[in-house]
């Protein structure tokens, strides 16, 4: 008698049951919707600050650079031992070393067959390329465990847009193809289906991040790329360690689509579109980019225009029909288009000289080149300008670097006011502008502020980030410190 093998179909179906009922037992589902592809969707109700699925990686990388390396297990910076053998991978304790060995033993002896100049080419997106194959291999083999939701089926069933790609990136994603088969050198090897995986990734993987939102590496998470994006999404992406962690930030009821951005959403309606087709070859169609025209053109003027002569009006600007200038629309004055391409010169010429001062870390000659853009874009632009916040925040950081605390704070709450306009709704990015500005009055002796500002923090982040990680528990503690040391200089008052 002979054994028939399994069709393809009869396992994609299998896959897909088990898949559903994994998700099932979360309380998700996945469904096919005809412009979307596969999205995921609730099969119950959930709170905002509530979980709704977390993953750890199938693969993932730290960013290393010759400046900067992180553990490949854990992506810690201290204490870190490089792999002796293939002096790639770094490693901050035996644990680590240990719980990674079964992926990285292939890797290893791979890398370490390379010659001198082929180690310049192993880039974080070559070394997850070639561990993605590792994954798929052990897992084959049974050297590592499989199952629904980690599995190299579900890489399989990731969209690649191939056929959106143009010839030079098609040649670019052919050439790291050429690269990775050449390091693994296994038999059978397919060139185009490495090629076609880094299209995966393009379009799939995810910058992991830190509590604090600084990129440390990258990871696909195959389930989490289901996640369909919002500009106004229902839920948040952030990562504990590098497992990625999607909670609500809504209330978000049974037969609903779980969305999350794929982007920095603080952008007008056209600059959101252009890195979303850019970037991951669709349109937007959520409720906050389907809008009128009128309200787009208004949207596009205080976001990426200019502000009005009259220093007292905060009306938005659009260009004359006769292209001479730009006329506020709440007050009828008019900027001549003159007047705006000299400062705008000005802001470049100034800009292109504090960006070579930051990159050679003169903090103090970056500093005041930057307070000089930052005085020119208060003249050229509208007071909610992306650029003048992006300024600021440069400014932020800067005056920070030089221990500046009250310059620091001044620019902090500037770019508050603005991120409350940008992210409407819980945001971790608002959350942490909002510890920020925390940390610096509590530095200043402003406990009063300090405490509010904490509060404030503390009721975005525990929604986006949780309660349970040590970077929630060390804000909880400052909020508390805070408390404690406002009661006893009340107590001290009342003594006195």
């Amino acid at each position: 008698m002979t054994l028939q093998r399994p069709s393809l179909r009869t396992v994609f179906t299998e896959f897909m049951e088990d898949l559903h009922s994994a998700l099932n037992d979360r309380g998700l589902t996945v469904t096919i919707l005809p412009e979307k592809g596969r999205s995921l969707f609730t099969t119950r109700n959930f709170r905002p600050g509530e979980e709704i699925i977390s993953q750890e990686p199938y693969v993932c990388v730290p960013n290393n650079s010759p400046v900067e390396s992180r553990c490949d297990r854990c992506f810690a910076s201290i204490n870190l031992k490089k792999c002796s053998a293939c002096k790639v991978a770094w490693y901050c304790s035996s644990v680590c070393q240990k719980s990674e060995w079964k992926l990285h033993r292939l890797e290893c002896d791979a890398l370490a067959r390379l010659d001198k100049d082929r180690h310049k080419s192993v880039t974080p997106s070559i070394r997850l390329m070639i561990k993605l194959f590792i994954r798929r291999k052990l897992q084959s083999e049974k050297v590592i465990p499989m199952a629904a939701t980690d599995n190299y089926k579900l890489v399989e069933e990731l969209i690649d847009h191939m056929s959106g790609i143009d010839e030079k990136q098609l040649v670019l994603y052919a050439q790291m193809g050429t690269l990775v088969n050449f390091i693994l050198q296994w038999p059978g090897m397919n060139v185009k289906e490495i090629a076609v995986n880094f299209s995966k990734l393009a379009c799939n993987a995810h910058t992991i991040c830190d509590s604090e939102l600084r990129p440390l590496g990258t990871g696909l998470y195959p389930v989490i790329s289901i996640i369909n994006h919002s500009c106004l999404p229902n839920a948040v992406l952030v990562f504990e360690g590098r497992t990625a962690v999607v909670r609500a930030v809504q209330h978000i009821p049974a037969g609903a689509e779980v969305s999350i951005s794929y982007i920095e959403t603080a952008g007008s309606t056209m600059t959101r579109q252009k890195t979303l087709k850019e970037n991951y070859l669709f349109t937007c169609t959520c409720s906050r980019c389907v809008k009128a025209q009128e309200d787009e053109i208004k949207e596009s003027a205080i976001l990426e225009g200019y502000r009005c002569r009259n220093d007292q009006c905060d009306g938005f600007l659009l260009r004359n029909s006769d292209d001479t200038g730009f006329t506020c629309q709440q007050c009828g004055l008019v900027r001549s288009k003159e007047d705006i391409k000299n400062i705008a010169s000005k802001i470049k010429s100034i800009s292109d000289e504090a960006s070579t001062s930051l990159s050679s870390q003169s903090y103090a000659e970056a500093l005041f080149m930057y307070e000089k853009v930052e005085k020119l874009q208060r003249i050229l632009c509208h007071p909610y300008s992306i650029s003048l916040m992006q300024t600021r925040e440069k400014l932020l950081k800067i005056s920070m670097e030089l221990e500046n605390w009250t310059k620091a704070l001044t620019y902090c709450k500037l770019t508050i006011s603005v991120y409350q306009k940008l992210y409407p709704g819980i945001h971790p990015l608002l959350g942490l502008q909002f510890y920020t500005c925390g940390k610096l009055e509590w530095l200043l002796g402003h406990t009063e502020d300090a405490i509010k500002s904490y509060t404030k923090a503390f009721d975005i982040l525990r929604i986006t980030h949780g309660t349970n990680s040590s970077f929630m528990k060390e804000l909880l503690l400052k909020l508390e410190e805070a408390r404690a040391e406002a009661s006893y200089k009340l107590s001290s008052t009342d003594d006195e």
